[in-house]
C-alpha cells in the first residue's frame, strides 16, 4: 500500500486579486485550493496535486489527477498480492467514501455488521489518520 489518499482545503491568503473569483467557493467565501495527497504512515507525501482554478471539490481534483496514469499506461511497478484467493497487480490506497469504486481504493465499511468487519473498520480508519495527521503538520504555521 503506497498510503492513504485524501484532500484538504487550503486557504490561499495571498491569492492575486485577478484570480480571487476563480478560487473562491460560495461556502468558504475566501480563495481556496484543494490539496490531494497520498501519504504514508511516516508522513511521507508520495503524491500531491493542488487543484486548479474552479476545481471546487475533491472529485474534480481527483478527475484531473495523474495518480493513475502509470497504471492506465501499463508503466506502474508490479506489486502482486493475493486477498481472498484473488490476485491483484497494483498497490492500493486507503480512501474514504467519496472516492469511486475502483479496485485500487480500500474503503471502510459504512455499517459493519459483524465483529470481523468492525475490527477492519477500526484498523482502516486508524491507518487513514496518517493522511489527516500529515495535513495538520503541513498546515502548521
Amino acid at each position: 500500500m503506497p498510503g492513504s489518499i485524501d484532500c484538504t482545503h487550503w486557504v490561499w491568503e495571498n491569492c492575486p486579486t485577478a484570480w480571487r473569483r476563480q478560487f473562491t467557493r460560495g461556502d468558504h467565501g475566501v480563495p481556496i485550493v484543494i490539496l490531494e495527497a497520498v501519504v504514508s504512515q511516516d508522513l511521507w507525501f508520495w503524491h500531491t496535486l493542488f487543484g486548479m482554478s474552479e476545481s471546487n471539490n475533491e472529485l474534480n481534483v481527483f478527475g484531473a489527477s495523474l495518480l493513475f496514469n502509470d497504471i492506465l499506461q501499463g508503466k506502474a511497478p508490479n506489486m502482486s498480492y493475493v486477498v481472498n484467493r484473488h490476485e491483484y497487480n497494483y498497490g492500493y490506497y486507503l480512501g474514504d467514501g467519496i472516492y469511486p469504486e475502483y479496485a485500487t481504493f480500500v474503503k471502510s465499511y459504512t455499517y459493519p455488521t459483524d465483529e470481523k468487519r468492525k475490527l477492519f473498520k477500526l484498523a482502516q480508519e486508524s491507518a487513514r489518520n496518517d493522511v489527516e495527521r500529515a495535513f495538520r503538520v503541513f498546515k502548521q504555521k
